[in-house]
């Protein structure tokens, strides 16, 4: 039996504990050789340490001044349950005011106090939170835990492995380099829909993203026996934040002993989905999980907090996808970017544990840090749901409830403080959609055929196609499989219930389930060249849909289950039926993608679907039936039964009631403890890879997967400092909304750019390309494709849309690859210029890698997306912003010019939030404010990024 195989086996009852201990997390008794696997001598999840973790600890341990109001928990029938550090003794009046998330960050400071990383002056500023939210203060805040999933993943522990050859060649021992919390790395690799309506469609899909990925995997697994305190789930289990959610989660951690909240930050964007079980959670990019994984604190702005009061409840038929649009709309426009919203009021009880999950999960659409639900009744029914044992379920009872972190509608509320307010009445949210082209965008459902029309005749935009009055009504006629077909504008092309924001919920899986039976009955079909699909989350949802006996109903339909990873939603739908894709191009059809994930920008979800469409579950299934977005699904028909009858929305479509009913009967908490028992044993594909226990990874120089990156070369003990940015050309010139996906795309490889000419070059055939997410543990690859986004918008090219630019000096029109190798080649620095909300979308750091690879010294932009920004900083890429009011295109800038931007030359000379000046060479000059945020970011800067930072801290701190 192989290492790992065996890992597993020793690791099962520990993993599969969560369901039967009180004890949710505790260090192992004995530290074994290999902290990703399970030790049957454990019983609970556990994770062995270093001993320089336990004299960091037992030293943190010692120092603590806030130990006078460690405090025991006691059992209802008598015996110590652990010790916990006591909001409620510190008999502070103005804790009962505080936000319960603010609460959480508290309590981090107080149990993490040893006035090195943690003062007792950053615990005043968090208990002072009523006046200092409004000061951007900084705060440090120690997760309890590290959440990754394998796309983000691979990068992560390739950079681990390169500071412990980095560690080796500065003569200082490489173990050092192990994380000091636990860390879940969840593989739910991304499913490329390759085979669609097939019964078989799991197996040969999942066979075929083990064979390109195999070189992936097996590094991973390394890293599964190199680094201890790091958990590695297998591939198949399903998608991280549902895996997170449904198991994962410890809600309360009991930790030798002593208890605290679990709180976790996560490079999956997704990683907000936990805050609706009310664990503090949000997505940051690799680099900064890797520098929590590695003990440092994170270095925050202490946020602001917008209190989101929810009353009544859903109308009949109103799916949590609807209210979930309905939010994001609302918040947005009232800009919570950089805050955590809070939900409280009489509406949550209305609200499922699952509706609620699908609240947070979009919280990065909306903008806010997390939207956050404090833990009240409805968590606790969901953790008995889901399998875990009564006994941990009142242990997380008992110590919220005496720390003043648990909700309880029966008992008076206090009244809390919140930075501003927002309310919604649940009865008037109404069936929607958001499109076609950002999440943001909602449309109510009896709006649709107006507001596509309006598409269509609007100017090329987030909401406009410009297509011509005279070409709106065009057919275009194709052959489908020997049979003569049509397509039209707005005709659906893709239909997909996909893994990111609702497969979580069974409420709207079953609704499908529901519709599509209706459907069924009734007669009617979907058409053979839509592309539909059905992404679990996780295996549960195959179990439940199987006991309702409504699984059979979505087959029928086409809605066969592909996998349970990432599919659609971040790009994988796989390619469509050349003629149709033929006729689309050839008569340039803008065709429609329905999809009920949570991104939907131009180019993501498919080359071919110019018009994307969030929407619930229930509602792809309408759309697949009805052919076309260009529908009044109130007033015209969706079909033609099988007796000839016109078959409107509302014959098919289950009433609320219907839903519950059948959610009911057929959701059981077996079902979780059977689906996640079962992964603590690998699969037989993952446990057949080979081992290596080697502690410096042996890099393959041929490998396309996995390639030592150049982050350390030439790395000295003495930090670069500040590099001057002179004479440097604009690579780019974005307008607003640049997106991480417009940045590093993590779709296909397109077969006419640099990457694929990297891999064509080493032998690499076309249909092993695999996409840009599954190579992210190679940087030439990543490098390459780096703004190889084919819907990006240059300015620089005047119209044209496409990975290229114009390399300034020669007027040449190149790839963006291309350009940025001649500019370094000739020791040009460059920067970019952009408009607002730089860097929204998915937490991804290749987007700040990337560019830091292509030369790029500085982003100039009117607002930049809260994570990106500070991956920005880490990589040592200053992220500037223009003066409020002005743009590039209010100073007359259009990215021919040369800038210069007069930063100090010492660091210490730098300030967060500083204004400096830049100056181009046709005599302009303009003021930016630097956007290091705090004075750990600046550190960052000083060392040239945040991981030669960490290497050089770890080797000082022994001399």
């Amino acid at each position: 039996m192989t290492i790992v195989k065996s890992a597993f086996s020793r690791h099962s009852s520990r993993l599969s504990s969560v369901f039967a201990s009180s004890t949710v997390a505790r260090p192992c008794s004995t530290p074994t050789s290999n902290s990703s696997t399970l030790s049957s001598s454990s019983s609970s999840p556990c994770y062995s340490s270093t001993s320089l973790f336990r004299r960091f600890a037992s030293s943190m341990a010692a120092r603590n001044v806030y130990d006078s109001i460690l405090t025991t928990l006691s059992k209802p029938g008598g015996g110590e349950i652990g010790k916990y550090y006591s909001l409620p003794a510190l008999n502070d009046q103005r804790i009962d005011r505080l936000p319960y998330s603010i609460r959480i960050l508290l309590e981090s400071a107080i149990r993490n106090c040893d006035e090195f990383q943690v003062t007792g002056k950053d615990v005043e500023k968090i208990l002072d939170w009523e006046k200092t939210a409004t000061k951007q203060v900084e705060i440090p805040f120690k997760p309890a835990r590290v959440l990754l999933q394998d796309f983000t993943g691979v990068p992560a522990v390739v950079d681990l492995a390169c500071m412990r050859d980095a560690m080796n060649r500065l003569k200082s021992d490489p173990n050092k380099i192990n994380p000091l919390v636990p860390v879940d790395l969840v593989i739910d690799h991304s499913v490329q829909v390759d085979v669609a309506r097939s019964e078989n469609a799991v197996q040969m899909n999942e066979d075929l993203e083990f064979q390109r990925n195999k070189e992936r995997f097996g590094f991973l697994k390394w890293g599964s026996n190199a680094f201890q305190n790091m958990l590695v789930v297998p591939p198949g289990s399903g998608i991280v934040h549902q895996v997170n959610l449904e198991y994962l989660a410890r809600v309360v951690f009991n930790n030798g002993g002593l208890l605290y909240p679990d709180s976790v930050v996560g490079t999956d964007s997704h990683t907000t989905m936990i805050d609706g079980l009310g664990v503090a959670g949000w997505g940051v990019g690799g680099i900064e999980a890797e520098a929590a994984m590695l003990g440092q604190p994170m270095s925050m702005v202490l946020p602001g907090v917008v209190g989101f009061k929810l009353s009544g409840k859903l109308p009949n038929g109103v799916t949590a996808t609807d209210l979930v649009l309905t939010v994001t709309q609302i918040l947005r426009k009232h800009g919570v970017v950089g805050k955590f919203v809070e939900f409280y009021g009489d509406g949550l009880q209305e609200l499922s544990l699952a509706d609620r999950a699908t609240i947070a999960n979009m919280s990065l659409e909306y903008g806010a840090t997390m939207g956050f639900f404090p833990v009240d009744s409805s968590t606790l029914d969901y953790l008995k749901l889901t399998g875990r044992s009564d006994d941990t379920v009142a242990m997380i009872e008992s110590y919220l409830r005496a720390n003043k972190m648990f909700v309880d509608y029966n008992e008076p509320q206090a009244e809390r403080a919140y930075s501003s307010y927002l309310e919604l009445n649940l009865d008037e949210v109404v069936p929607c959609l958001s499109g076609p082209k950002r999440p943001h965008d909602r449309v109510p459902l009896k709006e649709m055929k107006s507001d596509w029309l309006s598409c269509l005749d609007n100017k090329v935009g987030f909401k406009g196609f410009a297509v011509p009055k005279e070409t709106q009504n065009k057919v275009a006629d194709f052959s489908f499989q020997g049979t003569p077909a049509q397509i039209k504008h707005g005709d659906v092309v893709i239909a997909a219930i996909t893994s990111c924001t609702n497969t979580s919920n069974p409420s709207v899986m079953l609704g499908a389930a529901l519709v599509a039976k209706k459907a069924c009955e009734l007669g009617l079909e979907v058409k053979p060249w839509i592309k539909t699909s059905l992404a679990p989350g996780s295996g549960v949802a195959k179990l439940y849909l199987e006991k309702s006996g409504l699984q059979k109903y979505l087959n029928q339909l086409g809605f066969n289950i592909v996998g349970y990873g990432c599919t659609t939603c971040i790009g994988n739908s796989g390619d469509l039926d050349k003629d149709l894709t033929a006729a689309i191009t050839d008569n340039d059809i803008v065709a429609a993608a329905v999809l009920s994930g949570n991104r939907n920008f131009e180019g993501r979800v498919n080359p071919h679907t110019r018009a994307n469409y969030l929407a619930s579950p229930p509602l792809v299934v309408a759309y697949a039936l009805a052919g076309t977005v260009n529908i009044d699904f109130e007033k015209e028909p969706i079909g033609i039964s099988k007796d000839g009858k016109e078959v409107y929305f509302r014959d098919i479509w289950p009433s609320s009631q219907e839903v519950a009913d059948v959610v009911k009967s057929s959701v059981l908490p077996d079902m979780f403890r059977s689906t996640y028992q079962a992964i603590t044993k690998g699969n037989p594909r993952w446990n057949q890879l080979p081992d290596s226990s080697s502690t410096l990874y042996s890099w393959d120089p041929q490998s396309t997967y996995i390639h030592e990156p150049p982050y350390f070369k030439d790395m000295t003990m003495s930090p670069p400092g500040p590099k001057p940015v002179k004479d440097a050309y604009c690579l780019l010139n974005f307008g607003d909304s640049i997106t991480t996906d417009h940045i590093s795309p993590a779709g296909n490889i397109h077969k006419a750019s640099p990457a694929a000419r990297y891999l064509l070059e080493r032998g690499v055939e076309r249909n092993d390309f695999n996409s840009y997410g599954s190579r992210r543990g190679n940087d030439e690859i990543m490098a390459r494709g780096t703004f190889a986004n084919i819907r990006l918008v240059n300015k620089l090219l005047k119209g044209e849309v496409g990975p290229k630019t114009v390399h300034i000096p020669s007027g040449e029109e190149v790839s963006v690859f291309d350009a940025a190798t001649r500019y370094k080649s000739d020791s040009h620095d460059t920067v970019i210029l952009a408009g607002a909300e730089y860097g929204s979308g998915s937490s991804r750091d290749w987007a700040a890698k990337g560019p830091m690879l292509l030369g790029v010294k500085a982003v100039i932009a009117k607002s930049f997306e809260r994570i990106h920004r500070s991956n920005l900083a880490g990589m040592g890429i200053v992220p500037l912003c223009f003066k409020a009011g002005e743009d590039a295109e209010t100073l007359g800038l259009t990215g021919h010019e040369r800038f210069t931007i007069n930063l100090p030359s010492n660091v210490s000379d730098i300030k967060p939030g500083q204004s400096v000046t830049v100056t181009t060479d046709n005599g302009k000059s303009f003021e930016c404010t630097v956007r290091f945020d705090t004075e750990v970011e600046l550190a960052y800067y000083n060392h040239g990024g945040i991981l030669p930072y960490v290497i050089r801290n770890l080797i000082n701190a022994d001399q």
